[in-house]
């Protein structure tokens, strides 16, 4: 589906064209902004023939190096980051968007939903742009984008926080009795997955703010264009070290809770361990007593029988005391 963006007193009007629907070259012209969302290749010939910009395919995006994400052709800039989605569900994804910045009109290409995507378009329907060309209409998104992030790390340390209280709950009394690790390394490994996620998307924006720079310089865009740049470059980078941080306590949060699993296995070990030392001595009497040698004095005496379960919990109880004495049990 393509929805086309245009800017009616500071404020971007949306017109959404569903797939198959003509579109007028007019439409195109008054655009500055063009959102393109799993287009087809009917729809990728449309845009190509009126607007002169090659659309990249989903492979293209897809690719890894640096050179295939940050390029420019002709009067185009293409510029591709990893765009975080889905995050509130069991299964957050990371794919690529790519931003394709021509004089006058900003191109959007993407294969999912990214809510920043409809926040910023919800936004500036309501709210007046303070630039009106696409240059300034691209800083808004990638605003909204590193905003999005932001929240979804704010979650993140959130449930992490939470995973931590969970793991060292009572640690005092009994830290091993009744938890669920299991739920416990499920949750940890989330969070853990969805960092890396969105580490992974701060460095693609990392590389796209430089050269969306470079672009903008080239351009000769104004002061505030490029503050506004830069101060997108220094809100990533500080994502990106929060994210890190996040990072590192994920993985201590990991080695604590394995490191409880590992006392609570071996606290059962011991239990085993103390029950066959308790038992062994009352075992080594039965087997004396039970042995069928014909003399022996403890058969033919009337009191040998009770004497014998005396020996046996009396050498029970011995082991049992120096245990407890001793602070193993």
């Amino acid at each position: 589906m393509i929805t086309t963006y245009r800017l009616v007193e500071g404020k971007l009007e949306a017109t959404p064209h569903e797939a198959g629907a003509n579109i007028s070259r007019e439409t195109f012209e008054a655009a500055v902004w063009i959102d393109c969302q799993s287009p087809t290749l009917a729809e990728d010939m449309i845009l190509r023939d009126a607007t002169g910009i090659d659309i990249p395919t989903r492979a293209e995006m897809d690719e890894i190096e640096t050179s295939s994400r940050l390029y420019s052709d002709g009067n185009a800039a293409y510029m591709t980051a990893m765009l975080p989605s889905a995050t509130d569900t069991q299964n957050p994804v990371t794919l690529p968007v790519t931003f394709i910045l021509a004089p006058r009109l900003l191109v959007t290409v993407r294969h999912h939903e990214p809510r920043a995507f409809l926040n910023f378009a919800l936004r500036a329907q309501k709210l007046p742009m303070d630039g009106r060309d696409a240059i300034a209409v691209l800083a808004g998104l990638l605003d909204a984008v590193i905003d999005r992030i932001a929240d979804i790390l704010e979650v993140v340390g959130k449930d992490i926080d939470a995973i931590s209280k969970d793991i060292f709950a009572n640690a005092s009394t009994g830290p091993t009795k009744g938890r669920d690790f299991q739920s416990i390394l499920k949750a940890i490994g989330r969070q853990g997955d969805l960092l890396s996620m969105l580490r992974d998307s701060l460095a693609t924006h990392d590389r796209l703010f430089s050269f969306f720079a470079n672009v903008a310089n080239q351009r000769h865009c104004d002061r505030d264009t490029k503050a506004a740049i830069k101060t997108l470059s220094r809100d990533a980078t500080s994502l990106s070290d929060h994210a890190s941080y996040l990072s590192q306590k994920i993985v201590f949060l990991l080695d604590a809770t394995l490191g409880l699993i590992s006392i609570e296995q071996n606290a059962i070990i011991k239990i085993f361990s103390v029950a066959a030392v308790i038992f062994l001595p009352p075992t080594l009497v039965a087997s004396v007593y039970g042995m069928n040698f014909e003399f022996m004095p403890e058969l033919n005496w009337a009191y040998g029988y009770p004497y014998a379960l005396g020996l046996m919990v009396f050498s029970a109880v011995v082991p049992y005391l120096f245990f407890k004495r001793r602070g193993w049990l």
